[in-house]
């Protein structure tokens, strides 16, 4: 491992690191636009010179590998001219746009402009080339070619990780510019990621554009619940609402990356069909009520139906889009309180949902299967108690946030449940299943509670909650712990800390992890 020194610390590095890698291992940035960990090196920006000793010039740090004993300087006088005329070429012909730019307060060129120029312009404004402005280049981006520095990161991105090469840079000299091949727009389920990268206001997205200042927003680490990827995302929000999502590196899953399908799965979250009260059904009509009446009502009925008709005459199936703590706290309470062990999983996609590709993008739609299966839980379990039903061996149904309508479909959801004597649903929307209950019940959805998923590939990662949920929506936890106080009298976690301490010390896949020790990129499952 070369030892070397950079602005005056020493530096252990890794063999084959550049010096942009090393000097982040202490903190220090050197200015870059053009490279990134993912992507080949073209060293083109020449924002990251710095001063090497003993080299004849200076050197861009991005293709400069680290060796034993070498001596960088990224703050001498000679790296901060270097640096300082790199951003004046860049600034040229760039438009005085920052007031308007979506960018503003991401973008490296304010930001460098601040640290290593901070210069008025010796460049006319009427002589600025012209470009493109607002240019919509397809998949739900748009093209500023006047602001583009032509780093090539998104040309880059396209021809090495999707492999589709859908932009380009034509012409020469300051008439460089990144565009389409004429007629032939970006048509590509990852071209949001071109967005992330771009390190100006070049790229942006149409769905964010104008909608909201970035310094506004609050960032929360969490996982996109799209599919069983599971890509580790940070949630941008304001004031309960989400306005964008954004991947997050995590090498044991999604590395820098993540699908458009995923980037824009949170609007699926922010529907006017939210709930927000306890429901029941009279006279043909789902009416309100209040918390209280809600879990007594419940407790009484499944008490009467476990005297009447024995415990198991009550069944429960959990969608795959339950955390694993939800799972565990309702598993648990089905076989405590109630005493029945009717439980069946359900990970369904819906028709015409896309496939597993190359990259990231899975076909099973459900970012808990694994988890569910982990413990113990079938997915294979509804066609046993369609038949319980049937029979009149089960009398009662909880859906836990399972559209069990939507995923069957009415006719067939009637064949197998029609001749259930109570449905209750606990879900955060109202759906068609919702219309088929006895009771509902607001439960908070994802990004409104902490807890866990686990991929396809046993990887437990952490969901945390970014803010309340709406009006008197409970999290699940907390109305399973209630109705199980009202079944049994005992109390039960509540916490998403709680649940996974239990769930780990009683369901061998769990053996082992901790809440906190998932860390930001999570755990694998114990080897069974």
């Amino acid at each position: 491992m070369p030892k070397l020194t950079i602005d005056g610390q020493q530096v252990d590095a890794p063999d084959g690191v550049n010096l942009i890698q090393a000097a982040e291992q202490v903190g220090i940035e050197i200015p870059h636009y053009c490279y990134h960990p993912a992507l080949t090196i073209v060293g083109n920006c020449r924002m990251c010179l710095v001063e090497i000793e003993k080299a004849p010039k200076l050197q861009i740090a991005c293709n400069t590998k680290v060796a034993e004993g070498m001596v960088v300087h990224t703050r001498s006088d000679k790296a901060k001219t270097a640096q300082r005329a790199v951003l004046e070429f860049l600034l040229i012909n760039h438009p005085i746009d920052c007031p308007i730019c979506d960018q503003a307060g991401e973008c490296k060129l304010q930001d460098y402009y601040m640290d290593y120029d901070h210069a008025p312009s010796r460049f006319p404004l009427a002589e600025k080339n012209r470009k493109g402005k607002a240019l919509d280049i397809g998949s739900d981006v748009m093209l500023d070619q006047e602001r583009c520095i032509l780093c090539a990161r998104c040309t880059r991105f396209f021809d090495e990780i999707t492999k589709t090469s859908e932009l380009a840079i034509f012409e020469r000299g300051d008439h460089n510019r990144i565009d389409i091949n004429p007629g032939q727009p970006i048509n590509n389920k990852y071209a949001g990621n071109v967005i992330d990268i771009c390190p100006v206001g070049a790229l942006t997205e149409k769905d964010f554009r104008f909608r909201m200042r970035v310094w506004y927003l609050h960032r929360t680490p969490s996982v996109c619940a799209g599919c069983e990827r599971g890509c580790s995302i940070d949630m941008d929000h304001q004031r309960g609402r989400i306005y964008r999502y954004k991947p997050r590196f995590n090498p044991a899953v999604n590395d820098y990356w993540m699908c458009d399908e995923g980037r824009h799965s949170f609007l699926g979250l922010q529907n006017e069909t939210r709930l927000i009260t306890p429901l029941v059904q009279a006279k043909d009509e789902l009416v309100g009520e209040t918390w209280g009446e809600a879990i007594r009502r419940a407790a009484t009925i499944i008490g009467n139906f476990k005297n009447q008709n024995g415990a198991r005459s009550i069944g429960a199936v959990i969608d795959a889009h339950t955390t694993n703590e939800e799972a565990f706290a309702l598993k648990q309470l089905m076989s405590t309180a109630v005493g029945s062990d009717r439980i069946a999983g359900l990970s369904w996609s819906p028709p015409g949902a896309s496939g597993d590709d190359d990259l990231l993008i899975r076909a099973n739609k459900n970012p808990n299967t694994r988890g569910l299966a982990a413990l113990g839980i079938a997915a294979d379990g509804l066609d046993s108690m369609a038949e319980a039903v049937a029979s009149g061996d089960m009398k009662m149904l909880i859906a836990f946030r399972a559209d069990l309508v939507r995923a069957l479909g009415e006719a067939e959801f009637i064949k197998r449940f029609g001749a259930l004597d109570y449905l209750l649903v606990l879900s955060t929307d109202a759906n068609e299943t919702c219309q088929m209950a006895n009771q509902v019940w607001p439960i908070a959805a994802y990004p409104e509670i902490d807890g866990s998923f686990t991929n396809f590939k046993g990887r437990v990662q952490r969901i945390r909650e970014a803010f309340p949920p709406p009006g008197n929506a409970l999290s699940a936890l907390e109305a399973i712990a209630r109705l199980g106080h009202a079944l049994d009298g005992a109390e039960r976690p509540k916490s998403a800390d709680a649940v996974f301490a239990a769930m780990a010390n009683q369901v061998p896949a769990f053996n082992g992890l901790s809440f906190s020790g998932l860390g930001p990129h999570g755990a694998d499952l114990a080897k069974q």
